[in-house]
């Protein structure tokens, strides 16, 4: 790949409320931010991983990083290695949810 070469990673967005925020999550790189609307959290997650990747090229670790996040680092647009984002459910026994109670 040529030195210099613009790249683009692809990433998984995870959206949740805490509250009256909403949290912005990229489980690949482990990064999060939040803010007080969907947009601004998004804009925020974005400004984060940017810091995050030009943090980690810094310190010559950037490769490391997202090779072990399951990037392939040689691809012009590197895909996120997310197999699968659903929701699922789990029953919480009597015994148990009676402390919900």
């Amino acid at each position: 790949m040529e030195s210099g070469s613009a790249r683009t990673i692809r990433f998984t967005e995870q959206l949740t409320h805490e509250g009256e925020m909403v949290v912005a999550y990229c489980p690949e790189l482990d990064v999060s931010t939040c803010g007080y609307t969907i947009e601004e959290a998004r804009t925020n997650l974005q400004t984060a991983l940017r810091l995050f990747i030009e943090e980690a090229a810094k310190l010559g670790t950037l490769r490391q990083i997202l090779s072990e996040a399951g990037y392939n680092i040689d691809d012009l647009v590197m895909e996120s290695p997310t197999i699968s984002v659903e929701r699922r459910e789990l029953v919480i026994a009597e015994t148990v949810a009676e402390y919900l109670a």
